[in-house]
């Protein structure tokens, strides 16, 4: 009987890989450099590469793996077909095939936040519920959804792009996909920080955030001061709550979670974020679909992993 599955985490920068046993325990982790040169044509081999060398040193045989499953920027279909990764500098090919014929072994593949879903579900923050939304507040917004169990996919892989939902029509910036009034630009980290020096350019309220260097500006030295009781910073917390918590309401009057877990870098600033978008949140989503709960993510940058290895065990 197989004992073991491989997750793995393509980034822009590195590649995070976990060995796991069939019931989710994480045995081992490492990272590999991302080579993004040539078109990205070396970074399945050298996950292959790693894979081999992780096996030899654990003496683990091939008869012993169920498979290897993967999650990578970009749009991803249920077949493991990627459909460009820009950062990667991948065009349309097959990761399934390529890395199972590199492996001899099953592969599957899908988007990276989705896959992150997958692993929240799993072993994180959604345990215990198969209808679920995730969020990641990162320099971007990611999204992955979770239906009856499975990631939610779509047609070319494109599926919970949460970041990039039309939330404002009076935006003139663009956001990075071309678009203008994403979510992405109001509720990321670099959002919070675009609605914080719009704020005080415009509110002469006296505010803390007024003697940190614009350079200094984050999101986290908004929730900071949000804690502290700032008049100012809670405003802009109202902002981001409001785009948010409507955006979110949007999305679940469709989907019907049971669960929306909310991971990244803004999520550090910890459970009062939920004060600032559950009104808005419920104000908007369908009453039918009110019934919802609220949590963190808890695996961090492993979710990756984690999801990827339940891609394979599905």
């Amino acid at each position: 009987m197989s004992k073991y599955v491989f997750g793995v985490d393509v980034g822009g920068t590195t590649v995070k890989l976990g060995l796991f046993d069939i019931e989710g325990n994480l045995l081992d982790k490492w990272e590999i450099p991302t080579r993004p040169e040539n078109g990205g044509e070396g970074i399945l081999p050298d996950v292959a590469e790693s894979i081999k060398k992780k096996m030899e040193e654990k003496d683990v045989l091939k008869k012993d793996i169920v498979g290897v499953g993967l999650g990578a920027p970009g749009p991803i279909d249920a077949e493991g077909t990627v459909y460009g990764a820009v950062n990667l500098g991948w065009g349309t090919f097959s990761i399934r095939d390529t890395l199972s014929e590199l492996l001899d072994m099953p592969v599957k593949a899908g988007n990276d936040a989705n896959v992150a879903a997958l692993g929240e579900m799993w072993k994180g923050g959604g345990q215990g519920c198969r209808n679920l939304v995730a969020v990641t507040l990162g320099t971007g917004v990611g999204g992955g959804i979770i239906v009856n169990g499975e990631m939610l996919t779509g047609a070319v892989g494109a599926g919970g792009e949460i970041g990039h939902m039309h939330v404002e029509d009076n935006e003139t910036e663009r956001c990075g996909c071309g678009n203008t009034g994403c979510l992405e630009e109001y509720a990321s980290a670099t959002g919070v920080v675009r609605l914080a020096k719009r704020k005080l350019e415009s509110c002469g309220d006296p505010s803390v955030l007024r003697d940190i260097p614009e350079t200094e500006l984050s999101a986290k030295t908004v929730f900071d001061a949000v804690k502290d009781g700032d008049g100012l910073a809670i405003k802009i917390a109202e902002q981001f709550g409001e785009y948010l918590g409507k955006g979110l309401g949007t999305i679940a009057s469709i989907i019907n979670p049971e669960i929306i877990v909310i991971g990244g870098g803004v999520s550090k600033a910890g459970k009062i974020l939920f004060e600032y978008i559950s009104p808005y949140f419920y104000k908007t989503v369908f009453k039918g679909c009110g019934n919802v709960k609220f949590a963190l993510a808890t695996l961090g940058n492993d979710a990756g992993i984690y999801g990827a290895a339940k891609l394979v065990l599905e």
